[in-house]
């Protein structure tokens, strides 16, 4: 919840303040348009995945920055023109978002239990069962990342173009 809640905070913050480089994006034309390669995308978002999980290690200080950040980009992002830019975010959104919710909460799971047993809570700061719930959340948001990147690589740009002619013919 403190994932989910974090990442929505900078989706409205995000909506109400945008950042004026996505009104930059309106400019051009979905032909000029080229889709990412799945390298870049993958670096990038294997990255963050990455650093989200490792802020359990700074008592979440990193996660909590990364999902509001995030949600700032998802929130600018549906700022300007809406039909555009969902055409070009949903695909491979879908996944994607959860996914840095899912890393979220990964980076939060070790400080949780820290906190859970410093308050008296358990008898052990971390059993196994934590370090498999934070593994396993860490290895759902590679999984949905990879396959968000090979979407968004290859078929968000093609469902957008799709998309958007279709509703100008009408």
């Amino acid at each position: 919840m403190a994932s989910f809640s974090a990442y929505a905070c900078g989706v409205v913050f995000g909506k109400l303040y945008p950042d004026p480089q996505f009104n930059l994006i309106m400019g051009e034309s979905l032909v000029t348009i080229k889709a990412p390669s799945i390298y870049n995308l993958l670096t990038n978002n294997l990255g963050l995945i990455f650093i989200m999980v490792a802020g359990s290690f700074c008592f979440s200080a990193i996660t909590i920055k990364n999902l509001f950040l995030n949600g700032y980009i998802t929130g600018s992002v549906l700022s300007t023109n809406l039909k555009l830019m969902l055409a070009l975010f949903v695909p491979h959104a879908i996944l994607e978002i959860p996914a840095i919710i899912i890393a979220g909460a990964a980076g939060f799971k070790i400080p949780y239990e820290i906190l859970r047993y410093l308050a008296g809570k358990k008898e052990q700061i971390l059993t196994q069962e934590d370090i498999r719930e934070y593994l396993t959340l860490a290895l759902i948001s590679v999984i949905l990342v990879v396959i968000a990147a090979w979407i968004e690589a290859n078929i968000t740009l093609e469902i957008a173009k799709a998309m958007l002619s279709s509703t100008k013919s009408i």
